[in-house]
C-alpha cells in the first residue's frame, strides 16, 4: 500500500503524471558555437557575397557596381573561357577514368592476401596525400623538364625527348598523368570494399567454372558499384577544382599556348591578377553549376548500373 500512495502522489491530481522539465540544450550550443560560426563566417557569408558579387563591377579597390547579368553574357563570349572549359573537361573525362582504374587494378592486387599489406597499402597511399602539394608540382616539373628525370633515361637509348611540360600536345598529358599517380585514396576505399564481399560468391561461381575474369564482372563489379560510385563523384568534383598543379607547372600561365588552361587557374587570372572580381565570381557560380550538374547525372544513371546488396 505504500507503493501504491507513493506512486499517486507522483502521479499528482486527477491522475496525471509528473510534467517533465524541458531538457536544458544551453551546453550543446555552447560546444556546437565555434563551428556554426565558421559555418555562416566563413562558408555562407561568402557564398552569399560572392553570388551578389557575380552581379556587380568590381576591382577589389573601389566599391561594387551593380551591372546585373553583364558579367554571364560576357563569359558566353569569352574564347578563354571556353578554352579553359575544354581542357579542363579533358582532364576529368580522361584522368578521373584513369585514376579510378589505377585504383581498383591496385585494390585486387592487394586483395590477394600479399604478405606486407600494410606497407605496401601504405605506400601506395602516400602520393594521394602529396599529390595537390606544391612540393610534388615542382618535382613534377622537373621530373618532365627538358633536362628532367624521364628524358634523361630515354637519352640512355638514343630518344631524345621532347620537353614535356613546355609542348603544347603533352603538357595536359603530364598533368593527367600526376592526378592518375595520386589514386591511393580511392585504392584504400576500393580495398576496403573489396573486405566486404562474401567470399561465397566466389566459392559458388568456381564451381560453376566461372574464370577470374567472369567473377570480376558478375560478382566484384556488380557488388562493388555503390563504391565504384562514391569515389567516381568524389574523383570528378575534386578534378573539376584542380588548380596548385597546373598553375606551378605553368607558372600561373596555362601555358603552353593555353594548354593547360584549367578553369580554375583561368578564374584565377581574372580574380587575383586583373583584379576583376565580379567576373571571377560567376565565373565560380558557373563552376558550381556545371558540378552540380555532372554529380546530378552521375545520380540519375546510378540508377542504372549500381547494385545494392539489400
Amino acid at each position: 500500500m505504500s507503493a501504491i500512495s507513493e506512486l499517486s502522489q507522483l502521479r499528482g491530481p486527477r491522475g496525471r503524471g509528473v510534467r517533465e522539465k524541458p531538457r536544458d540544450n544551453k551546453a550543446a550550443l555552447v560546444f556546437l558555437a565555434p563551428w556554426l560560426l565558421g559555418l555562416v563566417l566563413i562558408t555562407i557569408l561568402p557564398i552569399v557575397a560572392s553570388l551578389y558579387l557575380s552581379f556587380t563591377k568590381y576591382d577589389l579597390f573601389n566599391a561594387p557596381e551593380f551591372i546585373g547579368i553583364d558579367n554571364y553574357v560576357r563569359m558566353a563570349q569569352d574564347p578563354r573561357l571556353a578554352a579553359s572549359l575544354g581542357v579542363t573537361f579533358v582532364y576529368v573525362l580522361v584522368g578521373v577514368p584513369l585514376s579510378m582504374a589505377a585504383a581498383l587494378g591496385i585494390a585486387l592486387l592487394l586483395d590477394k592476401g600479399l604478405r606486407g599489406l600494410a606497407f605496401y597499402r601504405s605506400m601506395f597511399y602516400l602520393p594521394s596525400l602529396l599529390g595537390s602539394s606544391v612540393a610534388v608540382a615542382i618535382l613534377w616539373k622537373q621530373i618532365f623538364g627538358v633536362d628532367g628525370l624521364v628524358n634523361q633515361f630515354l637519352a640512355i637509348f638514343g630518344i631524345e625527348g621532347p620537353g614535356w611540360i613546355s609542348n603544347p600536345d603533352t603538357a595536359l598529358s603530364t598533368l593527367i598523368m600526376l592526378s592518375i599517380w595520386g589514386f591511393g585514396a580511392p585504392m584504400v576505399i576500393f580495398l576496403a570494399g573489396l573486405r566486404q564481399i562474401p567470399v561465397m560468391y566466389y566459392e559458388a561461381a568456381s564451381v560453376d567454372g566461372a574464370g577470374s575474369a567472369r567473377q570480376f564482372f558478375s560478382i566484384t563489379l556488380p557488388l562493388l558499384s555503390p563504391i565504384v560510385f562514391f569515389n567516381l563523384v568524389l574523383s570528378m568534383i575534386g578534378a573539376f577544382q584542380t588548380f596548385t598543379q597546373a598553375f606551378i607547372i605553368s607558372g600561373g600561365s596555362g601555358g603552353p599556348s593555353d594548354s593547360t588552361l584549367f578553369y580554375t587557374l583561368y578564374l584565377y587570372q581574372k580574380g587575383f591578377t586583373a583584379f576583376d572580381m565580379g567576373y571571377a565570381s560567376a565565373m565560380a557560380w558557373l563552376l558550381v553549376a556545371i558540378i552540380a550538374g555532372f554529380t546530378a547525372v552521375n545520380f540519375a544513371l546510378s540508377k542504372l548500373w549500381v547494385f545494392y546488396d539489400d
